[in-house]
């Protein structure tokens, strides 16, 4: 068998082209990705190489090569368009980062960039998942997840010439499937410079010859009007200092002159390029360079050879935002191969924001909105370096988008500031949501059947010193716990490494040290979201985030919020005359009747209510968050009137989040004419409070989240017994669990409140609402299948012959389903539980699960539900069920 480079080779000499050569064929490895759980991916690379005609070279790793086909015309978004491809030589893995001019005289001389590039995943075709058998036979569907290219797409081999066997035919057809991504030729217009440089063909030719042409000539022309000042032999090397920090504004505002960022949640970097050398410069001084391979690729690939930049390194998720734990799992990479494999499968992006230095000029001294204009000159817009945008004046707007999308806050920037080290007010941070960095300092001890231990002790570097702050305990899952026992034990000390909390008010007794608890030595650091803190200086409501391994413990220092003076903005220059800073909107809920009996037969008040709704937010609010919700009220109690509300009540608070949506038909009987409907969405614990006050007994969410209406994150089975007896329901349940398993398919369990049990289905946001109740009908159908004796499909309560019946017209946008944890208007104030399948058995008392023992059963136990982050193969689930529903031959 020929080596599968020999033809490339054959046709390049080493002296005389750029171009890579390759080490030979390499194993591809499979991971999870994009694709699903288990999805084998590769790397694709699309380069536009102007040669003797302009074409498209598509390349697909399979087989430890790039398999690679020119495009003349190049790909199509349009379904309908039938683009040309041949089939030409393998080329190396490393082709893929090439870019340059291939001198005259060589095979295929001419200019190439690197136009696109990402992952893909094949899918199957003609019953074969092995994309190098489904080439052999002629045709491959395959996924792409790139900068530019995203959705599925085919590549069919086309008849050969007369007397040519139809394996051997070189021609193909580059066809888009008919998906999300797909449009009409000429509606989605794709830009045409590199994902790694930022050139076109033609800047790329400028740049590969010298002369007054070309964007690094135009750049230097410009540093030469500006005037920067040139970096002398002794000088201050922007490479070596430490980075412009922010301080905390007390509340987003806008102001003329100032440029509001995006904060990224990520790891702060400079990236240096000396000629040939790329440096990916962390905090503590060490290179990453190794870590993020496709950002030092991309680094060098800029038409600057000397350059110091600023930014921040993250990992995006599918829906563009970062991903904290995946950027942590790709830091932690030591092993070149992984680390390359990682750069396909999670690929970083090194957002930047600050231009230090090019060539020997020393920009810092310029003012911020010059630096950046420069910097908007070198980093692409696309790809693994990419500028980061901003808006002028308008903080306010920003800011709200970010609390409406739930990203982590905004930065603010005077636009005359020049660079300096350390914090400065010129600088100020705005987050979206209450988070802080402690240093660990302690843990207690397990109870029950926790792992690990019972909560970490924190603290916080406070006016020089190290005080304590309390403890939090949930938002950890048992790995995490039994992780951060085994680090903590080597640290423990006999004494606690910190004094007592500071109060923040004068006359504010300070609360002593805890005891019963294990003390460590404070070299571990982690991020943790709370509501406030209590005037005693404890933090309220803590959730454990994330370890903080890019920080120091001195770093984790508590930032008091800086003083505008009258008539500035914080931090900022003087404001015009009569001008102010925009005033922070007080979220305050006014508690009324709170001695209201809600549950006549125990007792209970509204102000139970409340109380319990407080207690349980930190489980309850990621559930609630971004959808849109419909509430029963109850104003006088369970044995009183009661009524559903859709639209938000007119005297809503200004700061409480709405989203209008279109809601087809009106009406109790849905025959009347569709209208805007301004949905509740409960973000936070002040809004949860208000609607407990309003007398909120069951609250019913969407299975779909504001941005992404369409796409519900899970399917669901209501179980509902009407009369059957409950441990059918359990019978059942356990049933969808089994065929749930055999179909790769994860499934949750919990109780309805009532009478039945829901069982969820992630769906990852694959599917629309009307295929999501498809597919949760085909499931219902199967159970039905599996147990006609106890489960029916029929809707009229008196055609199901006392038999569960299995719900799954529950699915549908604008359907909704009891939220876990709501309460519900029945005796005994019973709430919608969560459970585990080992507690769904014939033991199973839906009734046990209270506004009085809720809140206890969740102690300790992980705030955020994983049916969220659940992307599961629904292609390979959805063949498992059809074939299981198919009917048997006799």
């Amino acid at each position: 068998m020929a080596e599968p480079l020999s033809e490339y080779r054959r046709k390049r000499s080493p002296g005389r082209t750029p171009e890579p050569f390759g080490g030979g064929a390499r194993a591809p490895g499979d991971a999870a990705g994009p694709g699903g759980a288990g999805a084998p991916l590769g790397r694709f690379v699309i380069q536009k190489h102007a040669a003797r005609r302009l074409h498209y070279d598509l390349r697909l790793e399979i087989d430890g090569v790039l398999r690679s086909w020119a495009v003349p015309r190049g790909p199509s978004f349009d379904p309908a368009e039938k683009r040309l491809a041949v089939q030409v030589e393998d080329h190396p893995l490393e082709y893929g980062d090439f870019e340059g001019l291939i001198p005259g005289g060589n095979y295929g001389a001419g200019r190439v960039i690197v136009w696109d590039r990402g992952a893909y995943r094949p899918l199957e075709s003609h019953g074969e998942l092995d994309p190098a058998e489904a080439l052999r036979k002629g045709k491959l569907y395959f996924e792409l997840f790139g900068y530019k290219l995203r959705g599925v797409w085919q590549l069919l081999r086309t008849r050969s010439a007369a007397g040519v066997p139809a394996e051997a035919s070189k021609e193909w057809l580059l066809i888009k499937k008919a998906d999300a991504w797909a449009a009409p030729e000429g509606t989605r217009p794709l830009s045409e410079e590199s994902v790694l440089s930022g050139l076109d063909l033609d800047q790329l030719g400028q740049v590969s010859q010298p002369g007054d042409e070309g964007p690094l000539a135009e750049l230097r022309r410009e540093l030469i009007r500006l005037d920067p000042p040139r970096r002398r032999e002794g000088s201050a090397d922007p490479a070596a200092t430490a980075p412009m920090l922010a301080e905390t504004a007390p509340a987003p505002f806008s102001r003329p002159g100032w440029l509001f960022e995006l904060k990224y949640d990520g790891y702060r970097m400079l990236a240096v390029r000396e000629g040939g050398v790329a440096r990916l410069q962390l905090r503590k001084g060490s290179d990453a360079a190794a870590a993020f391979p496709e950002v030092a690729r991309a680094l060098l690939a800029l038409p600057v050879p000397r350059l110091v930049m600023d930014g921040e390194v993250v990992v995006l998720d599918a829906e563009g935002r970062p991903a904290f734990q995946r950027l942590q799992e790709r830091a932690m990479i030591s092993r070149t191969a992984d680390a390359d494999r990682a750069s396909v499968v999670q690929p970083a992006t090194l957002m930047l924001f600050d231009l230090l230095a090019v060539d020997d000029r020393d920009l810092r001294s310029l003012p911020l909105r010059e630096r950046k204009a420069l910097l908007a000159r070198i980093v692409p817009r696309l790809g693994p370096l990419r500028f980061a945008d901003h808006v002028e004046d308008e903080g306010e707007a920003l800011y709200r988008e970010v609390e409406r999308r739930g990203l982590e806050g905004i930065l603010a920037k005077d636009g005359a500031a020049p660079y300096r080290a350390g914090r400065s007010p010129a600088w100020l941070k705005m987050k979206a949501s209450p988070t802080d960095d402690f240093v660990v300092v302690g843990f207690t001890a397990p109870t029950g059947s926790r792992v690990g231990f019972g909560a970490l002790e924190l603290a916080q570097h406070d006016a020089g010193e190290l005080r304590y702050v309390g403890r939090v305990g949930t938002g950890f899952t048992d790995r995490l716990l039994e992780e951060l026992h085994g680090a903590l034990l080597p640290l423990t000390r006999p004494t606690p490494p910190c004094l007592p909390a500071r109060p923040e008010h004068a006359g504010v007794e300070a609360p002593a040290l805890p005891d019963r608890t294990t003390w460590v030595e404070p070299r571990l650091c982690c991020e943790a979201r709370f509501t406030a803190r209590t005037d005693e200086g404890l933090l309220r409501h803590p959730v454990f985030l994330r370890l903080r391994d890019d920080k120091r413990p001195e770093e984790c220092a508590r930032r008091r919020p800086a003083s505008p003076t009258a008539g500035d903005a914080p931090g900022g220059p003087p404001a015009p005359a009569g001008a102010a800073a925009a005033p922070r909107v007080e979220r305050k809920v006014s508690l009324t009747n709170l001695h209201k009996v809600f549950w006549p037969a125990e007792g209970y008040t509204k102000g139970d209510l409340v109380e319990y709704y407080r207690a349980v937010a930190p489980w309850l609010l990621p559930w609630l968050r971004d959808r849109p919700l419909v509430i029963t009220r109850f104003p006088d109690g369970i044995e009183g009137k009661s009524f559903f509300q859709h639209d938000a009540p007119p005297a809503l608070p200004g700061w409480f989040r709405t989203e209008r949506v279109w809601k087809n038909s009106s009406g109790t009987d849905g025959t009347g004419p569709g209208r805007e409907v301004d949905y509740l969405v409960c973000q936070d614990l002040e809004s949860l409070l208000y609607l407990a006050n309003l007398g909120t007994l069951p609250i019913h969410l969407w299975s779909s989240r504001a941005g992404t209406l369409g796409q519900p994150d899970w399917c669901v089975l209501d179980l509902d017994p009407k009369g059957a007896p409950f441990a059918h329901v359990v019978r059942l349940a356990r049933l969808v669990h089994t065929l749930c398993e055999e179909m790769g398919l994860p499934s949750y369990p919990k109780t309805s409140g009532q009478a039945g049990l829901h069982v969820l289905v992630p769906l990852g946001r694959q599917l629309t609402h009307e295929q999501a109740r498809d597919f949760a009908g085909l499931i219902a159908r199967a159970l039905v299948d599996a147990a006609p004796d106890i489960a029916t499909i029929a809707r009229v309560i008196d055609a199901r012959g006392g038999k569960v019946y299995v719900d799954w017209l529950q699915n549908g946008h604008g359907k909704t389903i009891a939220a876990p944890l709501c309460v519900r208007p029945k005796p005994g104030a019973p709430v919608s539980m969560p459970l585990a399948w080992s507690e769904v058995t014939a033991r199973l008392d839906p009734g046990k699960f209270t506004i009085r023992t809720a809140p206890r059963r969740l102690k300790g136990r992980p705030t955020e539900p994983p049916i969220l982050a659940d992307t599961p193969d629904l292609a390979a689930a959805l063949a498992a069920l059809e074939k299981r529903l198919r009917p048997k031959a006799k």
